[in-house]
């Protein structure tokens, strides 16, 4: 059978029907953009003035821009010693990782909301909730990762106006000792990932940094070659520390032996940062002789709130 998409008279004039059969998947190439696996090296912030640098795909994505997702937007925050910069978005949720450098960031307080006031240093990450522009000072040269879901506000058509939860730093310092006590675990050894999830009391029930955001303070050890694993969220993934031979591998389908079947290599380096799309198998391998750090960013508060994360691994075992 084939329609006729146009409305009749009595119609609305924005009316239309399709066949079910040809329009129940639209998620494909010349109508909803596929997300493309970007990826930014670290010469993209090394030198430079202070400046906000976004990995803006929303030309490959058909949305407004910046984003680097449909929900997310990815961003490096560069500033030079003793200057600052304001970074602020109609966003729900912000998360800065403080890649190198030392200084202050400071929120004021909205309606609703509390002032936040937090000297970073590095390796440190806070998450801010809707409000004020944070202003960001630099005591050293400084380059922070930054991730908002401002793309999300901008395809509802809505305004971020009230803060969900609290403004909350985690000291770079916690995290690594932590992480290190998690490797050094015994029952580690036998685990599919070493790896430390971020939280906020303020969100029981979904166990993420926040309402919209998931994030994952993970090690790679040196010779692992991690199974692959999918999920409905998008990853933006910074890689924090590595030596030469550390990549991620993607692609849609796997192999019948549970390898990713024509993966696309993603090489890793200090300061790079690169988009995993959703769905796609992807595992992590480490090939050089020492530890690698990562840290993804993902929309996955959210999939958590609507049940549709759907993460899997290539055994078949749901996680």
């Amino acid at each position: 059978m084939t329609l006729t998409p146009e409305a009749p008279a009595a119609a609305s004039s924005k009316a239309q029907l399709f066949d079910y059969r040809q329009a129940a998947n639209p998620v494909r190439r010349g109508l909803t953009e596929p997300i493309p696996e970007g990826r930014w090296g670290p010469e993209l912030h090394a030198r430079g003035p202070s400046a906000i640098l976004p990995l803006d795909l929303s030309r490959e994505l058909g949305c407004q821009g910046p984003a680097t997702s449909p929900a997310l937007s990815a961003n490096f925050v560069r500033i030079l010693a003793g200057e600052s910069i304001s970074a602020g978005a109609n966003a729900t949720s912000s998360l800065f990782y403080v890649w190198r450098g030392t200084g202050h960031c400071r929120q004021p307080a909205s309606p609703g909301g509390h002032d936040f006031s937090q000297d970073w240093r590095q390796g440190d990450l806070f998450v801010l909730p809707a409000g004020e522009a944070a202003q960001l000072e630099a005591v050293e040269e400084s380059v922070l990762y930054w991730v908002h879901d401002a793309p999300l506000l901008s395809h509802l058509g809505v305004s971020a106006d009230r803060p969900r939860f609290e403004a909350t730093h985690y000291p770079g310092a916690w995290l690594r000792q932590e992480l290190a006590a998690l490797s050094d675990d015994p029952s580690s050894a036998r685990s599919n990932r070493l790896s430390l999830l971020l939280a906020n009391s303020d969100l029981p029930a979904s166990r993420t940094v926040t309402h919209t955001l998931w994030a994952m303070y993970g090690l790679v050890p040196a010779g692992a070659v991690q199974p692959p694993h999918r999920h409905q969220s998008v990853a933006l993934d910074l890689v924090i520390d590595c030596a030469p031979g550390c990549a991620t591998l993607s692609g849609p389908e796997l192999n019948p032996d549970g390898t990713i079947r024509n993966p696309v290599r993603m090489e890793w380096e200090p300061g790079a940062a690169f988009v995993t799309p959703p769905g796609h198998w992807h595992s992590h391998v480490n090939d050089s002789g020492r530890e690698a750090l990562l840290l993804p960013i993902q929309d996955a508060g959210l999939h958590t709130y609507l049940r549709s994360l759907d993460i899997r691994f290539s055994s078949g075992l749901a996680a």
